[in-house]
């Protein structure tokens, strides 16, 4: 066997850190969505003190994913860890916004129960608002790891440094893509396969706005691309299905594009 190439492997930079596993990562935040939201599992809480001390487990474990993960001092690591706990409530309220958004703008949505539980684009908004969170922290490689968990699962793939406000709602979600710089506002909407990128990817573009920035109330529906980050779509406009757009749109306009279509009917004789 090779020896140089197994020694290369072992000798590998960070390979001795025991960083937990991508799975045990993600689990942990799908326990603190549990914790937020019992009716997502079946572990269902019974009183105060039984609720506080699974909080306080779920933010040991924090502490040990910060302090695995990044090379901050312990007494910091404890810091973050509580100060994420501390912003909890504000980060449920949020949540009830999104819950609220996809309710009140699905027909096919018969409860808030039903949202919770079936719907993916909930469950990637709810990993992305907790990897958001963890991402101001300057967190190293966990956020990344949630929302990948959340790509991989419902097929949205959102980065943990996009900021995205209140009411946010995306209906099916399959194949949306949201870029590093995008920033959205209050009550968007987003179909499936909507794409908020850049124009290039060169590296040297790395901490630049390089994806749109969507305003309040605008609707983008499937197969939309918008690229760049001197693109903004104005408040209340809407964005028909598979438009291609790299220039900025005044508020309350309406874009599409008119591909041709032909219908031939073929009469048979019989």
């Amino acid at each position: 066997m090779n020896d140089e190439f197994y020694n290369h492997l072992l000798n590998k930079p960070d390979s001795t850190k025991a960083i937990p596993s991508n799975t045990v990562i993600a689990d942990w935040a799908l326990s603190v969505i549990n914790l937020l939201y019992p009716q997502h599992s079946r572990n269902l809480f019974h009183t105060l003190k039984e609720i506080k001390q699974h909080a306080l487990k779920l933010q040991e474990e924090l502490l040990q994913i910060i302090g695995t993960s990044s090379d901050y001092p312990y007494s910091y690591s404890q810091h973050l860890a509580a100060q994420f706990f501390d912003a909890l409530p504000a980060l449920y309220e949020t949540l009830n916004t999104d819950i609220q958004a996809i309710y009140d703008g699905d027909p096919a949505a018969r409860s808030e129960f039903e949202v919770i539980r079936t719907y993916p684009g909930f469950y990637a908004i709810c990993f992305y608002r907790i990897a958001h969170l963890l991402n101001t922290f300057d967190l190293p490689l966990v956020p990344r790891i949630l929302t990948e968990h959340a790509h991989s699962k419902t097929g949205i793939d959102i980065h943990p440094a996009a900021t995205i406000g209140e009411y946010f709602h995306i209906d099916h979600g399959t194949g949306i893509v949201v870029g590093e710089t995008t920033t959205i506002g209050r009550y968007v909407k987003l179909y499936q396969g909507v794409t908020l990128g850049a124009l290039s990817v060169h590296k040297n573009l790395a901490g630049s706005k390089r994806h749109p920035t969507v305003e309040d109330g605008v609707v983008i529906y499937s197969g939309a691309t918008i690229l760049g980050g001197d693109t903004v779509i104005g408040h209340h406009s809407v964005i028909g299905g598979n438009v291609w757009l790299t220039q900025s749109v005044a508020p309350h306009s309406t874009v599409y594009h008119t591909p041709t279509i032909t219908v031939q009917n073929i009469t048979q004789n019989i």
